[in-house]
């Protein structure tokens, strides 16, 4: 049968739409430039996320804290035990929680961020003050574009 009279059911031609335009929009979506990006933020500087990047809650370790000491008594000693007490019936999640909260106060001590929000891409590109991550992205995009 020659090509000319070969024809897709218009079923297919409609998946294969379906399939190749998100995989397009997301190759050539401003996240995907940026290797790495890091958004550094608390509770009182609320961010539109991608779902790409690393997100850093700079409040998450203070909300932990006040978990664990929520409705302690007066007495230390009763008081210490009680917080062992709830160290210990959190676990290796509570544990994994605690860590990886310090862990984001530490890296974005490193990357020196200064204010919040902060969009950090490469962690050499900074936008800060932007609370929609996609722009902030898209900033730097326009920025090293201009500044091979």
């Amino acid at each position: 049968m020659p090509a000319s009279h070969f024809r897709f059911a218009p079923g297919w031609r409609t998946l294969g739409l379906a399939i190749a335009l998100p995989a397009l929009l997301a190759a050539f979506s401003p996240a995907t430039f940026a290797a790495d990006v890091v958004v550094v933020t608390d509770s009182r500087h609320p961010v539109k996320t991608t779902g790409g990047e690393r997100l850093i809650d700079l409040s998450e370790a203070s909300r932990i804290e006040t978990e664990l000491s929520a409705q302690l008594p007066t007495d230390p000693e009763t008081a210490a035990a009680l917080v062992k007490h709830r160290l210990n019936q959190g676990g290796n999640d509570l544990q994994r929680r605690i860590a990886f909260a310090y862990q984001g106060i530490t890296d974005a001590w490193s990357l020196g961020v200064t204010s919040l929000p902060a969009v950090v891409v490469d962690r050499r590109y900074v936008v800060y003050g932007e609370p929609d991550v996609a722009r902030a992205v898209a900033r730097i995009a326009q920025y090293r574009k201009a500044q091979p």
